[in-house]
């Protein structure tokens, strides 16, 4: 696989557009947090896998862009699927990454928006409507802007695991066998942290935790978090150390030292 061979001006209008649609899911999605009528139906029957109104008012606000701005791409979303494209490059949407954060009101859920090419991601944002904080990463960039600061991001140096912090979504992380893997590996890092769903990986970047190790997750899941934290200096790959933009089990690091580090714990 070949990266492209993108221009700046090239470059220029896909960063454009990522904003673009970042400010399309900011309305999209605040329209209907915190609402009290709002409800979820289950994208699954054996557990409950939320999808809102909000989910799909995003997706179909950034597609709708697309559409206008970006015609030849490609377009991988979660709710409404893969569409195909002539250019070689790819959008990869996660409308609302933490529909259950969403549901209960929790500001850690994020919209995700990344660009790839045939090799993976080249471009992305985390996106956090209602703190009202971006993450990019990218093309030669590596910045987060709030309404407190705007800043670099930049990942944190080198530690031991035992003065780490550690973060995951879901305590049970996988499998049992999955599960029992993270857990050997957070007992070794200084302090586990639960539930922040993308939030994490935008933590990562910024330089404030050390690790995210997840399993189960998409593509739209982890593709646009690889591009900010390698941009910021990070190390992102499945517990193997093979890429992991096609989703799976995913290990995000600070540092290459604390990535070999925490894949030498999750092998046992």
């Amino acid at each position: 696989m070949t990266r492209q061979n993108l221009s700046e001006t090239e470059r220029a209008e896909l960063i454009a557009v990522a904003h673009a649609l970042a400010d399309a899911a900011r309305g999209a999605t605040l329209a209907h947090f915190r609402q009290a009528d709002l409800t979820a139906d289950s994208k699954e029957d054996a557990r409950f896998d939320p999808v809102t109104v909000a989910d799909r008012a995003s997706e179909a606000a950034m597609r709708a862009i697309l559409a206008e701005r970006r015609p030849q791409d490609g377009i991988l979303g979660e709710e409404m699927g893969a569409s195909a494209g002539s250019s070689g490059l790819t959008w990869v949407l996660d409308p609302i990454d933490g529909t259950r954060s969403y549901l209960c009101g929790t500001p850690t859920w994020g919209v995700l928006i990344s660009v790839a090419d045939a090799a993976g991601p080249v471009y992305g944002l985390i996106d956090q409507p209602y703190i009202g904080e971006r993450f990019e990463g990218g093309f030669g960039r590596a910045a987060m802007q709030g309404p407190h600061w705007a800043r670099p991001l930049r990942t944190r140096p080198a530690r031991p695991l035992a003065e780490c912090i550690i973060m995951t979504t879901f305590p049970e992380v996988g499998s049992a066998a999955e599960g029992e893997a993270f857990h050997r590996l957070a007992q070794q890092c200084r302090l586990t942290r639960y539930g922040t769903d993308c939030y994490a990986y935008a933590l990562l970047a910024a330089g404030h935790i050390d690790l995210v190790v997840e399993a189960g997750l998409q593509a739209y899941d982890v593709q646009a978090p690889i591009a900010v934290i390698e941009a910021a200096g990070g190390v992102v790959t499945d517990w193997a150390g093979a890429p992991a933009h096609q989703g799976g089990r995913v290990l995000a690091a600070s540092h290459a030292e604390v990535h070999q580090a925490a894949m030498v714990a999750l092998r046992g």
